[in-house]
């Protein structure tokens, strides 16, 4: 039974990380009753003011037991509304990473027809003044398999930074989460008072797939009248909630509309302060906060109803409160420091089973394509963590010299920064210098991988010449994956990839993809280069392709430039070509 914290100083972000390991609790307190829940978390308060490091968590079904006027499902069989340990103090975080396999196989998705229909009935609702912002949410399923340690890392891989937890309760249940949003951190005095801070999170924008459209789609965040609504309907209530327990005029915003910089998105902040007053305590907070209104929507009372009909069942400790109270001896005898996430990426594990809840606000401006996008970019935290994959990159070895190494090595080392994997260039070069010394004669098709632990292995495969033209074959139906950072980056999860590959003895040679806008992108294992209108030209990353090595020397040396090409192009295109690192430069033919 060992739970992990590793949040960051929300005060102070070049500060120390909060990062500590708790094994067995002396105490554990447990509601699973509304009307346990404040005693609950008063006991919490009181071990933590008393000296103990307390940690855990309180569902989205406990917010009835501080206003009830506030409508939710009934909580799932056996789950605790509140559930916290009590600890004499916390270890050293562990000096390596668990090593261990995790996998999760998802099924049940949201179905793009329900979701549809729940945002057109949120919109009626906005138009008839019920109210302004709903956040509707719906659970992923999945069957988990491994060590839950090692999926906490490759969650936090995935989504470095935050607020990340793992707490056991020992029962089977688990939580992991690796959020990037605050709820609150309270500083408080031995009489109440003290500094409170909440950083709501809204508005979303996918990341870019070249550094300049990631710069442009920060910028576009921060400009969207619609985001901006979206942000400060949250941070208006969010002041109304604080200003419950806060000292008089002293709440207020000094940070608004912030682009925060995640793997997956960007994600909009803002930042609400107050002091509160004397006699203030936990339940106090919580009362006036409790569930955080960017789960909500605004006004939170008719928002929470509006969910409660929207959606099918309990939403668990996702979209609840998950932190840690500690003493603050600083602040005198008494003091206690507490800080609270927003569990949205976040994983519940009872046993085999795991699930994880996906949503966005919705506000009178969105459009359902928009929105079922940011859902899609939301879940991609929870599929890259999913399933181990490795770093792949496919190099021509011939005469024991490798074809454009440099280029591949660069390539390789931004993905592992971009997923969080070491790289060590000696490492890397001895492992392909071993290999060429075992294959010093003829052409060789050479794997490069490299691990979640920055381990790099190589394999060669003979490479036989290449027949052209070659056949390529125009895909039937769009790449859905076409944006996602399984197509920027080249890894070893390629079945969206496998499943637009040629069936065998077609005589195809590989697929020619597009995306859901019809633009062409390139194909299964390599670019796509055309003569239209009397130039050479390759589409541009911004469609939604692999960044290859030899589309990027053809550009570079003036034999290619990029250009759009649509679908209803193809009638006129004069020629075609398949071009990679590994094969050149092919001429082909469409079938």
């Amino acid at each position: 039974m060992i739970s992990l914290f590793d949040f960051s100083d929300p005060r102070d972000a070049g500060a120390q990380r909060l990062r500590h390991v708790f094994g067995t609790p002396r105490q554990v307190l447990v509601a699973h009753a509304l009307h346990e829940v404040r005693s609950v978390v008063e006991a919490a308060e009181a071990a933590a003011r008393a000296g103990a490091w307390v940690l855990g968590w309180l569902c989205y079904e406990a917010a009835p037991a501080f206003d009830p006027a506030l409508v939710v499902h009934a909580p799932q069989e056996g789950t605790a509304l509140a559930w916290f340990a009590v600890h004499d103090a916390p270890g050293p975080w562990p000096q390596a990473p668990a090593q261990g396999a995790a996998t999760i196989d998802w099924h049940g998705q949201p179905a793009l027809a329900a979701f549809e229909q729940a945002l057109a009935q949120i919109q009626q609702g906005i138009a008839a003044g019920a109210y302004y912002q709903v956040n509707f949410t719906a659970p992923l399923r999945g069957r988990f398999e491994g060590d839950a340690a090692a999926l906490f890392a490759a969650l936090q891989r995935a989504q470095p930074g935050g607020y990340a937890a793992h707490v056991d309760a020992g029962d089977g249940t688990q939580v992991l989460s690796v959020s990037p949003e605050l709820f609150f951190d309270w500083q408080a005095g031995p009489d109440g008072q003290g500094e409170i801070l909440a950083r709501p999170m809204k508005g979303t924008a996918a990341r870019g797939a070249t550094p300049a459209q990631d710069a442009a789609q920060a910028v576009q965040l921060r400009a969207s009248p619609k985001e901006r609504a979206e942000n400060v309907m949250i941070v208006d209530l969010l002041r109304n909630d604080l200003s419950r327990i806060a000292e008089p005029h002293s709440v207020r915003v000094p940070r608004l509309f912030h682009a925060e910089q995640l793997p997956t998105v960007w994600q909009m902040t803002s930042d609400v302060q107050a002091r509160t007053r004397a006699g203030t305590r936990l339940v106090d907070v919580l009362a006036a906060l409790f569930p955080c209104g960017s789960v909500t929507g605004a006004p939170k009372v008719q928002a929470m109803r509006a969910i409660h009909a929207l959606e099918d069942g309990p939403r668990g400790v996702y979209c609840g409160a998950l932190g840690l109270l500690r003493p603050a001896p600083q602040r005198g005898a008494g003091a206690m420091a507490a800080t609270f996430n927003v569990p949205i990426r976040t994983i519940e594990l009872h046993g085999a089973q795991a699930r994880c809840g996906i949503g966005s606000g919705i506000v009178w401006g969105a459009r359902s394509d928009a929105e079922w996008r940011e859902w899609e970019t939301k879940r991609a935290f929870v599929e890259r963590a999913s399933a181990p994959f490795e770093i792949l990159e496919t190099l021509a070895l011939e005469g024991g010299a490798y074809r454009h190494m440099a280029e591949h090595l660069a390539r390789m080392r931004v993905s592992a920064a971009h997923f969080g994997y070491p790289f060590e260039d000696a490492a890397v070069h001895g492992c392909l210098h071993a290999l060429a010394e075992a294959h010093p004669g003829g052409p060789w098709r050479v794997r490069l991988l490299l691990d979640a632990r920055g381990v790099p292995r190589a394999e060669a495969f003979a490479l036989a010449a290449t027949p052209q033209p070659v056949r390529l074959a125009l895909a039937a139906r769009p790449l859905a994956q076409a944006h996602s950072e399984w197509v920027r980056h080249k890894t070893t999860r390629r079945a969206h990839y496998a499943a637009f590959a040629p069936a065998a003895g077609s005589g195809v040679f590989d697929t020619i993809l597009h995306n859901a806008a019809g633009e062409i992108t390139e194909t299964t294992f390599g670019n796509i280069a055309v003569l239209l209108d009397g130039r050479w030209i390759t589409p541009p990353l911004a469609c939604g392709l692999l960044p290859g090595v030899g589309r990027a020397v053809a550009l570079r040396t003036g034999r290619v430039q990029e250009g759009l090409l649509r679908l209803q192009d193809v009638p006129r295109v004069q020629q075609w070509a398949f071009v990679n690192s590994l094969r050149g430069w092919l001429e082909a033919q469409l079938v």
